[in-house]
């Protein structure tokens, strides 16, 4: 499998009202310290939740109309804020150990 095809993947393991980071599902797709690579997969990706990947401490890094959108899509899926990042003790989702 490629690597960007275990991004994918992984990013696809996200469910429903959970985050992650863009380093966090580097580590769990094998790519440890590939978190910009995690960051491209998604530019070229089709129906991915591409909104539940955020940078480090659950902070939008898209800018503009797309983080207006990333949050919305955020919060209709019940993912809740504490200013202006994502309440990472309540929806930080935890990769399984590979």
């Amino acid at each position: 499998m490629t690597p960007q095809a275990r991004i994918i993947a992984t990013i696809r393991k996200i469910p429903r009202g959970k985050v992650s980071t863009y380093g966090a599902v580097a580590r769990a797709a094998g790519l440890p310290r590939g978190a910009r690579m995690v960051a491209r997969s998604l530019h070229g990706a089709y129906d991915l939740p591409w909104q539940r990947v955020l940078g480090a401490g659950g902070e939008i890094k898209l800018r503009g109309d797309s983080a207006l959108e990333q949050r919305f899509r955020l919060q209709a899926e019940g993912v809740t804020f504490r200013g202006r990042k994502v309440d990472m003790k309540r929806h930080e989702f935890k990769f399984k150990k590979r």
